[in-house]
């Protein structure tokens, strides 16, 4: 049984990674159009860096190490009439493509989905492991 809760930790770990990667992809693209932030300037996107490390049981296993912000300057749009354009008219936008985050969306989401079928199997199996022994 030993084999078979590393598994489950495993799952446990990658199905927090990708839904933490969802939230901020879900917070980029709300954000898509905020040209002022509490510091004054456009949003910028933030993205999860991932680390695959070895548990004390020699399991790999995957993890954010830590969240990182796109520093990329976003598009400037003429838009005069904006409360944040500046004197020739022009307004910084985030640097967030929402194409993009939909895109990265659907690949986060489908890692979650397989994440959870791989914790699933690895619990009907630590159950059925269980089972043998009554």
């Amino acid at each position: 049984m030993s084999h078979l809760i590393p598994g489950l930790e495993t799952s446990a770990n990658a199905l927090a990674a990708h839904k933490l990667h969802m939230r901020l992809i879900s917070e980029n693209i709300a954000n898509a159009q905020t040209t002022r932030g509490p510091d004054g300037k456009p949003y910028q996107r933030k993205y999860p860096v991932f680390e695959s490390i070895l548990d004390k049981s020699g399991v790999q296993t995957i993890h954010v190490k830590e969240i990182k912000t796109d520093k990329t300057q976003g598009n400037a749009v003429y838009n005069p009439g904006h409360p944040h354009a500046d004197e020739r008219g022009m307004v910084t936008m985030p640097n967030v493509k929402v194409s993009q985050e939909t895109v990265d969306m659907m690949l986060a989401s489908r890692c979650y989905e397989a994440n959870l079928k791989a914790f699933k199997i690895s619990q009907t199996m630590a159950q059925k492991t269980l089972q043998l022994g009554k």
